[in-house]
């Protein structure tokens, strides 16, 4: 059977919202909703939905902002709402990596022929498991993560945040991409937040006696890596 397509809608207007979920669910998607960038880029980091609707009158961002910042780690395709008094924006919004806009308001079914266009061009993420290897097994649709054979039990943050860490694995990902990927334009004076929780991160790994680490990078950011035996690496914060 055919996985059911995931969308994302980040709109901080209830009523559009509303007129988009029931579209969408009538054509069979799994649908999840943000009013603001912060919980939507949490929910695109945990959920990978196969499409993106944004509105581009977010409350404390702007939409392209918001783009530029989603497509230093995701591509995701997105399509754009914009106001039909600021069509500019949609232009901006392309610009930054939307792959299409419409103009509020707006037909559904205008909106659900952009949508599979969309996804003609986008593979998509593979129902359940989205990432298995390496002794962990990170299944967004369940919010569990196991390791080891071992389930942790992480809050939304905490899988966000794990989830992106994971998907740069062996690589440094920096503190300012992880703050802002997570918390958007409200990261500032974040640090310390994102610096607790991966020390949760890191005591449930523990916890679990696997090989899964992540090493502090001086003050550049962080690296998750699966240590070999006898890897005495520091993995303070």
């Amino acid at each position: 059977m055919k996985p059911r397509p995931k969308a994302l809608i980040i709109e901080d207007e209830q009523a559009i919202r509303r007129l988009v979920r029931v579209a969408l669910e009538r054509e069979n998607y799994k649908v999840f909703e943000a009013s603001d960038g912060q919980s939507g880029s949490r929910l695109a980091a945990y959920r990978q939905p196969d499409v993106i609707i944004l509105g581009l009158e977010l409350p404390n961002v702007n939409g392209a902002a918001w783009l530029q910042s989603f497509r230093e780690w995701s591509q995701i395709p997105v399509l754009a709402l914009s106001a039909r008094e600021r069509v500019t924006d949609g232009v901006a919004a392309l610009d930054n990596g939307a792959n299409a806009y419409l103009v509020k308001p707006f037909d559904t079914a205008e909106l659900l022929a952009r949508l599979r266009v969309l996804q003609r061009c986008w593979p998509g993420v593979p129902e359940g498991s989205f990432l298995t290897g390496d002794g962990f097994n990170l299944n967004p649709d369940a919010h569990e993560v196991e390791v080891a054979v071992r389930p942790l039990k992480f809050t939304a943050t905490e899988e966000a945040l794990f989830y992106l860490l994971v998907q740069y694995a062996g690589k440094i990902v920096t503190c300012e991409h992880l703050l802002r990927s997570i918390w958007g334009n409200d990261s500032k004076n974040k640090l310390h937040e994102l610096q607790v929780l991966i020390g949760r991160i890191r005591k449930k790994l523990e916890a679990g006696g696997n090989r899964i680490k992540i090493r502090t990078v001086g003050r550049a950011g962080y690296q998750l890596f699966v240590a070999v035996a006898n890897d005495s690496a520091s993995a303070s914060v």
